[in-house]
């Protein structure tokens, strides 16, 4: 029997890449073409961020709530409990993001999203447009199929990176409350592509590391 030592964090995984990406890709396919709804949504956030509307924080959290609440039952739930244990737990997670944002901007209205400074403004756009149009991407461009990319709306990374930087935008103060549970799944989904020796492995770690750094310095 081999030791202990021998083995890497990589030996831990439950399961290997090509099944985590091949569940994307019949995940993908079960569900078309609901991806389109998260996507046109996603595109009228900044919108919506620029005319204001009395409604603007009601919106684009209902909007944000709605994806975290889809990942949470038709992902984690439905699928990534197939080939891991922890999923309902992510699930749960994503569920109590999800009833966090609709009592904080929902029922509560406390969340505009109107930075103080224009810097922030262009951050938090910035990191939701790259989970809205380049995140997906990412996979493509290192070999992995088209239908295995991942969707805002419908995948946990491309989903909680837009909700980071949403949440950047977020007028009167910074809600830590509502990035705990985005900064944690991050870290966790960074440390999983990483032992995956993924290419896109640093790339939720590093965009929760930009949100806070910026949130810190938030006025």
């Amino acid at each position: 029997m081999s030791e202990w030592w021998t083995y890497s964090l990589s030996d831990l995984l439950l399961f290997s890449p090509q099944t985590y990406y091949r569940l994307f890709e019949l995940y993908n396919k079960d569900i078309w073409p609901i991806q389109f709804l998260p996507l046109a949504l996603g595109a009228a956030i900044p919108v919506l961020v620029f005319r204001k509307p009395a409604w603007q924080g009601r919106a684009i959290t209902a909007i944000l709530s709605a994806s975290w609440i889809w990942v949470a039952w038709a992902y984690h739930l439905q699928r990534y409990a197939t080939i891991n244990w922890a999923a309902p737990y992510f699930a749960t997670g994503f569920a109590g993001e999800a009833v966090l944002l609709i009592w904080t901007g929902i029922i509560r209205g406390r969340l505009v999203y109107e930075a103080a400074t224009k810097l922030l403004n262009r951050t938090g756009l910035s990191v939701f447009v790259f989970a809205l149009v380049v995140h997906p991407l990412i996979g493509p461009m290192f070999g992995q199929k088209l239908v295995q990319a991942e969707l805002f709306g419908t995948a946990p990374d491309p989903t909680v990176i837009a909700t980071l930087g949403i949440l950047l935008l977020a007028a009167n103060r910074v809600f830590w409350e509502l990035l705990i549970i985005p900064v944690i799944w991050c870290a966790i989904s960074g440390a999983i592509l990483w032992m995956m020796k993924s290419p896109g492995a640093f790339v939720a770690p590093f965009a929760a590391l930009v949100i806070i750094i910026f949130a810190v310095r938030k006025p």
